[in-house]
């Protein structure tokens, strides 16, 4: 093949996937599927009647383009949503944007904002698609691990810190931006108010923006609250915060996302779109505003108001039974304390894995040999981590908990029949 057919230097090591990989694993081998974060059911009923009956509406337009920037609808109650939590006015036109997805939100932020030869920092673990975006932007990806506490029994996602040193060490006058997941996937922590403030104080000292993916930003369990960074003080004029429809209404297949920010930033993101992604589905973007126009009206009604009660009602007893379970089985989790991922310490499982012919890491090794052989499905956290911290990851699995109780109820049956038949070896 000649030079001038084959992949972009910038693209190679970038085409492994782990969601290509596992998914069709668990597919293959039609194994209880914990690992890919989306329901095994029904997104909520509102939502659903709201998009029938737009679809099959009296309006022949909600079948054609809306503006490229968002339907007028959906980014103006976005900005009615978040005026109130961010503590400003938030123009609908010039400070909040819709994409495909957060995916697609990202992608514009890191290709309209990232130079070649710009650094920036990637708190791990990550979302697997920030490095490879990064890379592909010509920028150079600095990464900061968050590090377990060492200490007997289960862990909160609290537990997992920054180092103030190493973070700080980060930071040059080459750095341009830094990714901070908040809520994090897939430890489910929520950053605290002084962990945050050292972010923004480094941010502000070098002039560094601030991407904050908080697409978990509803999920936020009972006694805990989420603070976005870009409130913060001088945070706003820096910060492109991300949303995702398809976190919010359990519809991950909807592929809707958005970014709130100032308007400056936000209109190269609005450039870097308009010449790539250009817009989005009509139907799906009428129907998300609709279902948040909804939510607004029922805000403080934490029964009726499904942002807040899908944690609260819904997520929560599911948490509290998967940590149960696997606490009894012999794994240690991390219960986190927003999303609905949990991390699993897998070391103390005596399982000899073969040698499945590469050369990675043991999680990965781990999870392929689980879902062939107890048909379990999960996703290995090394994905989340760069080469050099990559053995921070090793020694744990991630589940996905918004699953049917009748899924994890079954996964539940496979992780203690697994126990009872190591028990016996034993």
């Amino acid at each position: 093949m000649s030079s001038k057919l084959k992949m972009s230097n910038r693209l190679a090591g970038t085409e492994k996937n782990v969601w290509v990989e596992f998914g069709k694993l668990s597919a293959d081998y039609k194994a209880l599927n914990l690992g890919q974060g989306f329901p095994d059911y029904h997104p909520p009923r509102h939502v659903l009647d709201i998009f029938a009956k737009l679809v099959v509406g009296d309006n022949p337009l909600i079948h054609q383009y809306t503006r490229s920037y968002g339907n007028p609808h959906l980014v103006t109650t976005l900005a009615k949503l978040y005026g109130p939590i961010m503590g400003r006015e938030i123009d609908p036109m010039t400070e909040v944007m819709v994409s495909c997805g957060a995916f697609g939100i990202l992608f514009s932020t890191i290709q309209g904002l990232i130079n070649p030869g710009d650094e920036v920092i990637i708190i791990e673990p990550f979302f697997d698609c920030y490095e490879p975006m990064v890379r592909v932007a010509g920028g150079k990806p600095v990464f900061v691990p968050l590090r377990p506490t060492q200490k007997e029994g289960p862990l909160t996602s609290n537990d997992w810190t920054l180092d103030r040193e190493e973070i700080a060490k980060a930071f040059n006058s080459n750095t341009k931006a830094i990714m901070v997941n908040n809520p994090n996937n897939p430890i489910g922590k929520l950053y605290r108010r002084e962990e945050l403030d050292l972010i923004a104080d480094l941010c502000k000292q070098h002039d560094v923006l601030c991407i904050a993916d908080e697409v978990y930003e509803w999920m936020i369990y009972r006694g805990h609250k989420h603070i976005k960074i870009a409130t913060l003080p001088g945070m706003w004029d820096r910060t492109i915060t991300v949303g995702s429809a398809g976190k919010t209404f359990s519809a991950t297949g909807w592929k809707l996302g958005w970014a709130v920010g100032p308007q400056p930033l936000i209109k190269t993101l609005m450039v870097l779109h308009q010449n790539s992604i250009y817009t989005c589905p009509t139907p799906i973007q009428e129907a998300v505003a609709a279902g948040l126009d909804y939510e607004i009206s029922v805000f403080e009604d934490e029964e009726k108001c499904y942002l807040k009660s899908l944690a609260l009602k819904e997520l929560a007893p599911k948490r509290d039974a998967l940590a149960q379970v696997l606490t009894e089985v012999g794994l240690t989790p991390t219960v986190p304390e927003a999303g609905y991922f949990m991390m699993a310490d897998i070391s103390k499982i005596n399982v000899d894995i073969p040698d499945d012919g590469t050369d990675d890491p043991f999680d990965f090794k781990f999870i392929r040999w689980m879902t062939k052989n107890k048909k379990l499905s999960a996703i290995p956290p090394t994905a989340f981590y760069s080469q050099e911290h990559k053995h921070l990851g090793e020694k744990f699995v991630r589940f996905c908990f918004i699953k049917k109780d009748e899924t994890l109820e079954a996964a539940a049956k496979v992780l203690r029949d697994w126990k009872k038949e190591l028990d016996q070896k034993s």
